[in-house]
């Protein structure tokens, strides 16, 4: 893989270059609109809010723009970092790229010592998205024609 394996990102709004925002656009429509059939506003504005944070891992650190695995964290003020838009390319889907992710994110949330971590899952991945510790904190709601779990992860050393 280049020069030693997957390399981490992260990156508020204006400082992505344009070519690595076009291919997390680009990966982030080709499942979630594409591949899933799911029509919806996939350019919600929260990317472009000062306080998202864009983590994606790549091949290279010389080569950012070709995106492997992805997630935003959104924070507001006052609330619990929220975790979404979680999606690895099709040809490296069972490769671990996605978990490695998920444990560097987690890590690096529980560093700033925030009591929870939040997401909402696509039904069908809850159970993947409890081996991190996040756990079902709501009702099943459907979101753009799929089921969807809220769910919340405690950090681990501040209970």
């Amino acid at each position: 893989m280049g020069d030693g394996g997957p390399h981490l990102h992260i990156a508020a709004i204006d400082t992505l270059a344009p070519t690595t925002l076009h291919a997390i656009i680009k990966l982030r429509i080709d499942v979630f609109v594409v591949e899933q059939q799911c029509t919806y506003a996939e350019l919600d504005g929260l990317d472009v809010s000062p306080t998202t944070r864009h983590l994606w891992l790549s091949a290279s650190v010389d080569r950012p723009h070709e995106v492997l695995t992805y997630l935003r964290i959104l924070q507001e003020p006052g609330a619990f970092p929220m975790i979404g838009r979680i999606v690895t390319c099709p040809e490296r889907r069972r490769s671990g790229l996605g978990t490695q992710l998920m444990h560097t994110v987690l890590a690096l949330l529980d560093e700033e010592r925030l009591p929870e971590v939040h997401l909402n899952a696509q039904l069908y991945a809850a159970g993947w998205y409890e081996v991190f510790g996040f756990i079902p904190c709501g009702r099943i709601f459907v979101e753009d024609g799929i089921s969807h779990v809220p769910m919340r992860r405690p950090h681990p050393n501040l209970e």
